[in-house]
């Protein structure tokens, strides 16, 4: 069984997901084993507390140094025994040393098609309002293991979305979430608990059994 850690930072609308899947038996073999947020007052900890799911908030507000921050975060992570950190819609930036000890053990869900609008300061409405502003006519979201980088770690699934005429950045981010993010990220999970996923140099390919 796959433990997971769940990190974010806002309403949690891609952890539901998430746990819906694992419910319905769309993820089979991984269970979430805690959720940590950044954010005290993440709406995302009162869903999973609901849900029965340890809720914990480890903020840098918390700590003196942000060294003192990214030491507890990874003792929180490592003392558990987590298999695969999720970060689902999770603001902060992952220290190296979380992301060495986890090597290709940690995914997020990005809301555009990486390489597109991407990178430093691409997040949330402001990815949706790029991509209105360049005039793309498709986006959508992607699933990639987490490097050193900011989303340059290898994809492992990405779904497209059509932009309408009208779309707004919110309209737009709402679509994507419900077509693709929602869709995506608990496939990721459940392709990765049951072995499907490697990564071969650098590329992250998908078992054909």
């Amino acid at each position: 069984m796959l433990r997971l850690a769940v990190l974010v930072s806002g309403g949690g609308t891609n952890l539901q997901a998430i746990m819906d899947a694992i419910d319905n038996g769309a993820i089979t073999n991984a269970e979430i084993d805690v959720v940590i947020s950044n954010n005290k007052n993440a709406f995302a900890l009162e869903r999973a507390a609901k849900h029965g799911i340890e809720a914990k908030a480890i903020s840098p507000k918390g700590f003196e140094t942000r060294d003192a921050f990214n030491e507890a975060l990874y003792e929180e992570l490592v003392s558990r025994k987590i298999d695969l950190i999720v970060l689902a819609g999770c603001l902060v930036v992952i220290p190296e040393k979380i992301i060495n000890a986890f090597e290709n053990r940690i995914i997020n869900i990005h809301p555009s098609l990486i390489p597109s609008f991407c990178g430093t300061g691409y997040y949330g409405l402001k990815v949706h309002e790029k991509a209105l502003e360049r005039g793309v006519k498709v986006s959508g979201a992607t699933v990639h293991f987490v490097d050193a980088g900011t989303d340059t770690g290898p994809i492992i699934d990405q779904k497209a979305v059509y932009i309408e005429e009208d779309d707004t950045p919110e309209v737009l981010q709402k679509r994507i979430m419900e077509q693709a993010e929602w869709v995506i990220m608990p496939k990721a999970i459940d392709d990765i608990a049951n072995g499907r996923i490697t990564v071969v140099d650098g590329k992250a390919v998908k078992k054909r059994f």
